[in-house]
């Protein structure tokens, strides 16, 4: 039987020419990047020209294939003439968005070193830095207030643009994942009822006042923005590694410019860059580091 027209059988084509996608030559696509990511940074002043080239290449890779789309340079094309691409775009290439308490092991973590580093302060913060979206903050503080420690405690969550900053300031739990929500909740330790940290608002299932209130939400750029105040606890242990080595760097000194001395942060490895010395690993393989210098 002779192939469809137009395209090779199984080899999918190009929405906008019909021909079939070739593998694209390594030096031309290099250039490609370069080229895109120059131009996001000039269109919309967000900079991944730092970030590790193997782990944005996969996530826009996945964001052509979506879009039906053969080459980069077809989508800085959309990029650059399409708000919906360029919104696309920066949410292909951010953290991916988190549920509550997708990661149990964690979160039981996170709330063993809060006990350590939490309670000596006056008034202590917390800094989930490029957050998963508004169900990691939630999860952070439930966790905290099941340990009676987020009615003095400030979170501070960060994200890298604004429509993600728009996301999570609209985000509600959906109604029929609660049932799943209330056993992972129930994993990590939880007493109650879930049910009990959200109520119904104009239709939505939201955080209640007390909680809301212990969470700020802003707007930061890790490439440029400097250290904005001190923190007992830092959080970023899903944006790191899509970091080039010198963003890493520069990122993990900005962490330490930031954070208070028996503090504790939170990575994806060992800080390194210079700054082992200063910390102190609190379980073993676990990447929670506290700062002893």
């Amino acid at each position: 039987m002779a192939a469809p027209t137009g395209a090779r059988a199984g080899v999918p084509a190009d929405r906008e020419t019909g021909e079939r996608r070739r593998s694209p030559d390594p030096a031309v696509e290099e250039l490609e990047l370069s080229l895109l990511l120059e131009a996001v940074a000039q269109r919309f002043g967000f900079d991944f020209r730092s970030h590790d080239r193997a782990a944005m290449k996969r996530k826009l890779h996945a964001l052509m294939a979506r879009r039906g789309l053969r080459t980069l340079s077809q989508l800085q094309n959309r990029v650059l003439h399409d708000p919906a691409a360029s919104r696309a775009l920066l949410l292909a290439l951010g953290v991916a968005p988190a549920s509550m308490f997708d990661d149990p092991q964690e979160a039981l973590e996170l709330v063993a070193v809060a006990e350590k580093c939490l309670p000596g302060a006056p008034l202590p913060k917390v800094w989930l830095v490029d957050c998963a979206g508004a169900e990691q903050a939630w999860t952070v503080a439930v966790m905290l207030a099941e340990r009676q420690l987020l009615w003095r405690t400030e979170i501070h969550a960060t994200v890298s643009s604004d429509e993600l900053l728009e996301e999570a300031l609209a985000a509600s739990l959906p109604l029929e994942k609660m049932g799943e929500y209330q056993r992972r909740y129930e994993q990590v330790g939880g007493s109650g009822r879930l049910s009990e940290y959200f109520h119904l608002e104009g239709g939505r299932l939201v955080p209640v006042p007390q909680l809301k209130s212990r969470i700020t939400w802003a707007q930061y750029n890790l490439v440029t923005d400097a250290s904005f105040n001190e923190f007992q606890l830092i959080v970023c242990r899903r944006a790191l590694p899509d970091f080039g080595p010198l963003l890493r760097r520069r990122v993990l000194h900005l962490f330490d410019d930031s954070l208070a001395v028996l503090g504790v942060l939170g990575i994806d490895r060992a800080p390194g860059d210079g700054l082992a010395g200063q910390y102190q690993e609190l379980m073993e393989g676990r990447s929670w580091y506290k700062r002893v210098g």
